[in-house]
């Protein structure tokens, strides 16, 4: 018999019922230091009283009234966005999926409205993750992605990773965009090198195509800056946002610049709840802290102290673990054993971390965890380790 829950996650035994700061507690009791952050969601951790009082504030005065009305709370984080990054405008959804479909739709009415209907292709990476629709998974192209799915949604072309030559010659009088995670998620945590980002502004300012950034996973503070394609110093024309972006509450955007959304007139896209006074007051509490310059100054701070450690757990335990790689406090470890039996053994020792492609294990904290905190999980990691090694040597 089917489940009253559609089964379509591989959950683990593990059912938390509390969350304080970095740590989850479980119905039986035990706590479990947090390393995933809800797949880096929990910007800001569990129970976070500055969101608790931001959320309540905002319940005890209105939840919804759609998008036929004006929401000045909608208004104040637009503001907030907009002052802080590249975009003149900026769309909210409820998810980084969400997001994915307006910035596809988005690219393509340029075009229309441009006098080039024939521009609908959207050039993305293998190994890419950006959600679960239609148009997301045609964008991943995995067989995994799309299997069983029916009809891919067309003008979808995959370039392998780091194959210059092969984006070169994907860009063709169709292609519309290029569409990127500066640092890959789900795909095993690759960033993209500074120097591949700005060739690939430049190559579309040259073709006059849009650049497209997914940074539903590697915005909001998770590399040390706001938004991870400032460590290269340039900017996209659009840009998907989601996950940190409401510190635990469903919220995502699309920013863009004016240029970039001038297809996008009224009526040609919407969402019922996309941008609701809850949720965007809650966004607005977390865009005050996470873009504070000294805020992400200790994210940087505490990544450099992780990062460190993590390399020295590499070389004790040359059997189980390869090397570290990522940015900031979006970190992985690459490992030698499947990396599901690292986060297996993690969780025997009370600590929570996320699998991703290549046998790597994704380390997510709260950016807002604490020094003592960076050394609990090196030693809990220290211990799954060691228990990895025991059974590989009995």
């Amino acid at each position: 018999m089917i489940p009253s829950v559609l089964p379509t996650y591989n959950r683990a035994p593990l059912s938390f019922v509390k969350g304080e700061g970095s740590w989850l507690i479980e119905a039986d009791g035990r706590r479990f230091l947090d390393m995933g952050a809800g797949i880096a969601v929990n910007a800001l951790g569990h129970a976070n009283p500055d969101l608790i009082e931001a959320l309540t504030e905002q319940a005890g005065k209105l939840w919804h009234t759609s998008n036929l009305y004006q929401i000045p709370e909608q208004q104040a984080l637009a503001d907030k966005l907009v002052d802080a990054t590249f975009a003149d405008t900026v769309f909210f959804t409820n998810s980084g999926t969400e997001s994915c479909e307006l910035a596809v739709k988005m690219a393509r009415k340029y075009f229309y409205e441009m006098g080039e209907p024939e521009r609908i292709g959207i050039i993305a990476f293998e190994g890419a993750f950006h959600g679960r629709s239609h148009a997301a998974i045609a964008a991943a192209g995995s067989e995994k992605m799309v299997k069983g799915f029916g009809p891919v949604l067309p003008g979808f072309t995959q370039v392998a990773w780091g194959d210059h030559d092969g984006l070169h010659a994907a860009i063709d009088e169709t292609t519309a965009a290029i569409l990127i995670e500066p640092v890959q998620g789900e795909g095993g945590i690759r960033p993209l090198p500074d120097q591949c980002l700005k060739g690939l502004r430049d190559l579309c300012d040259e073709k006059g195509i849009l650049l497209i950034l997914d940074e539903v996973q590697c915005g909001m503070g998770r590399t040390g800056k706001l938004f991870a394609h400032e460590w290269a110093g340039v900017d996209p024309d659009i840009m998907m946002v989601a996950k940190g972006i409401g510190g635990g509450f469903p919220l995502g955007a699309v920013l863009a610049t004016e240029d970039a959304a001038s297809g996008m007139t009224a009526g040609t896209h919407g969402s019922t709840y996309g941008g609701n006074p809850l949720a965007c007051a809650v966004g607005a509490r977390v865009m005050e802290i996470v873009s504070d310059p000294d805020f992400l100054q200790s994210v940087n701070e505490k990544a450099g102290r992780l990062r460190q450690g993590l390399e020295g757990l590499v070389a004790s335990h040359p059997k189980v673990f390869d090397h570290v790689r990522g940015s900031g406090l979006m970190l992985g470890l690459k490992c030698k054993v499947p990396a599901a039996d690292v986060v297996s053994a993690a969780y025997d020792a009370q600590m929570i971390t996320v699998p991703a492609a290549d046998d790597v294990v994704r380390l997510l904290p709260p950016l807002n965890l604490s020094d003592d905190e960076v050394t609990e999980a090196l030693a809990r990691l220290e211990t799954a380790a060691v228990q990895i090694e025991t059974s590989q040597d009995s």
